[in-house]
C-alpha cells in the first residue's frame, strides 16, 4: 500500500489581522471608593487606572471572546469558516468544560476549526501567539485564530481594595497567517515559567486540590490572592531580561523598535522595566488608565491603542512583553506587517 502524505512546508507566520472588544459597563475609581476604602489619588498614583471595563450580567468570557474574533476576521475580510484552528488564552473560562474555544468556535460559525484554551495568566496571549506562529510555520496550517479573553471581574473580591482595583474585562484577537514575500512577521520569542512564585498570586479554589465546597467560599478562596511587592519584584526583573534576551540574540537595539507593548498589569511596572530598558516615553505604549489589568486581554488591547496613536505601523519593529501567574514569562519579537 502506497501512502499519500500532505507535505509541510515551513513559513514564516506573521499577523494579519487584529480585533478587540470591551464591555461597555464602566467600573471607575470613584465608584470603588463607594466599595471600599480607596480613593481615585491613591489608585492613579500607585497603579496607574481611572477606569476598567466590567462585563454585564450573563456576559462572560466566550461572548467577549467571540465579539473580538468577528472584528479580527472583519477587519481581515475572512469568513469564520475559513478559520483552521482557535486558541484561546484565558484564566476565567466559561466553565471547566467544554473549553471555552469550542464555545467560540461554535458561535463563531468556524466549522472545521479545531482548537483548545491555553492557561498562561497574563502571558497567555504571548504564549497562544507563539502556539498559532508555530502551527503556521510548521506548515500545518495557513488561518489560526489567537484570541485573549478574560473576565476577571469574575474572581475578583471587591472588598479586598489590594486587588479589586487592578482589573477589568476584556478580549483581543488576532489572526495568524504566512508572511508574505519580504516580510518578516514573526521573528523570535522568549519564555519562562518559575513554579515557585505560584504561591504570589493565585486562585485556591475550585480546583481538583479545593473542590468548591462551603468552606472553600466562606474562606474566599475563588478570589484571587495576590502578595503584591513579590510580583511587582518578579515581574520587572523578568520583562527586562526577557526583552533583552530577544533583542540581544537578534542584534536589535533599543533605538530599532518602534514599540514596545508591555502587559498592562501596573503603570509602576511598566516605567521601572522601559526605564531600565532604555526605552524613550514615545516607544512605551501603556493604556492601563482605560482598561486596568485584563490578564490575557491587555496586549492585543494595548497593539490597538498603539495604531490608534500612529505609534505602530507596517514594517515597525515591536516587542511585547508579560509576566504573569505562575510565575509565567513571556517576548515576542516581530515585524508588524498589517
Amino acid at each position: 500500500m502506497t501512502l499519500s502524505v500532505r507535505p509541510r512546508v515551513a513559513a514564516r507566520a506573521k499577523i494579519s489581522a487584529l480585533g478587540t472588544f470591551t464591555p461597555s459597563r464602566l467600573l471607575t475609581n470613584a465608584d470603588l471608593e463607594k466599595m471600599v476604602e480607596t480613593s481615585d489619588e491613591w489608585i492613579l498614583s500607585r497603579v496607574g487606572i481611572r477606569e476598567r471595563h466590567i462585563v454585564e450580567p450573563g456576559q462572560a468570557t466566550s461572548h467577549m471572546a467571540v465579539e473580538a474574533a468577528k472584528r479580527c476576521l472583519a477587519a481581515r475580510g475572512m469568513e469564520p469558516s475559513e478559520v483552521q484552528a482557535i486558541i484561546v488564552a484565558t484564566v476565567t473560562p466559561d466553565m471547566f468544560f467544554p473549553s471555552t474555544a469550542c464555545l467560540v468556535q461554535d458561535r463563531l460559525g468556524a466549522q472545521g476549526a479545531w482548537g483548545f484554551d491555553l492557561s498562561g495568566a497574563c502571558s497567555g496571549f504571548v504564549y497562544a501567539l507563539q502556539v498559532g506562529c508555530k502551527l503556521v510555520e510548521s506548515g500545518a496550517h495557513t488561518k489560526v485564530l489567537v484570541i485573549g479573553s478574560d473576565t476577571m471581574s469574575s474572581i475578583i473580591d471587591y472588598t479586598d481594595r489590594a486587588t479589586c482595583v487592578l482589573f477589568g474585562d476584556g478580549a483581543g484577537a488576532v489572526l495568524i497567517e504566512p508572511a508574505g514575500d519580504g516580510e518578516l512577521g514573526m521573528i523570535d520569542y522568549h519564555h519562562e515559567i518559575d513554579g515557585s512564585g505560584g504561591c504570589s498570586l493565585f486562585m485556591p479554589g475550585g480546583g481538583s486540590l479545593h473542590p468548591s465546597s462551603r468552606e472553600t467560599v466562606e474562606k474566599k478562596m475563588h478570589y484571587v490572592h495576590q502578595d503584591g511587592q513579590a510580583v511587582y519584584k518578579f515581574a520587572v526583573r523578568k520583562m527586562v531580561e526577557a526583552a533583552e534576551t530577544l533583542l540581544q540574540r537578534n542584534g536589535i537595539t533599543v533605538a530599532d523598535l518602534a514599540c514596545f507593548v508591555p502587559h498592562q498589569a501596573n503603570r509602576r511596572i511598566i516605567t521601572a522595566s522601559a526605564e531600565r530598558l532604555g526605552l524613550r516615553d514615545d516607544q512605551v505604549i501603556i493604556n492601563i488608565e482605560r482598561f486596568g489589568n485584563t490578564t490575557a486581554a491587555t496586549i492585543p488591547l494595548a497593539t490597538e491603542t498603539a495604531i490608534q496613536e500612529g505609534r505602530l505601523k507596517k514594517g515597525d519593529m515591536m516587542l511585547i512583553a508579560s509576566v504573569g501567574a505562575g510565575f509565567t514569562v513571556g517576548a515576542a519579537l516581530m515585524r508588524w506587517e498589517i
